[in-house]
């Protein structure tokens, strides 16, 4: 399994929310692909409401769905073979403690993009910064925000975008960015 797979079970899942007007935001790799930094993947992420989960859920468990994980977010794609995580509006990144971040709600903050619906730069910015300042074990989300400064070209600007609590996070992020590869 890989990157085609989990393409494959990207584009079947966003067909059908958007056929059943569930609103959703792809984050993760795919939303950093669609942001100019490209990272391989086997896993679709996205943030959803929680009552249009349950709806989803309803609708589509034993029919090409299932549960990894009892009564939560965890699904897995049977025809693909891929792990599909969604992630609740109003919960909170990396270690799901209260933090001036939490996952918005896709039904006012998605834009569609050219293949789906993601979240304005900035929100996901602000998501990845938040996930991997309070999880050790989400560190990859600090070398993400790192790796798209440098692949998208990203002004040191966009910090004025973000909330306060991860600006510095950031700006440390994006000098660190500046220094050339030297290989």
């Amino acid at each position: 399994m890989g990157t085609a797979e989990a393409q494959v079970a990207l584009f079947r899942l966003t067909a059908i929310l958007e056929a059943e007007g569930l609103p959703y935001a792809i984050i993760g790799a795919f939303a950093l692909n669609e942001y100019g930094h490209r990272r391989v993947t086997v896993n679709v992420d996205l943030v959803m409401r929680e009552e249009d989960l349950q709806a989803f859920k309803r609708s589509h468990l034993g029919k090409g769905y299932a549960e990894r994980v009892a009564g939560s977010g965890k699904l897995f794609d049977t025809e693909s073979g891929v792990n599909i995580d969604v992630l609740s509006a109003g919960r909170f990144p990396g270690d799901d403690k209260p933090k001036p971040i939490a996952f918005p709600d896709p039904a006012t903050m998605a834009l569609r993009g050219e293949r789906f619906a993601l979240l304005p730069m900035p929100r996901f910015i602000e998501l990845k910064l938040a996930s991997g300042m309070v999880a050790p074990h989400q560190a990859k989300d600090l070398v993400d925000v790192q790796e798209l400064i440098k692949s998208a070209g990203l002004s040191a600007s966009l910090a004025e975008e973000l909330d306060p609590w991860v600006r510095s996070k950031f700006l440390e992020l994006w000098e660190l960015a500046q220094v050339a590869d030297r290989f």
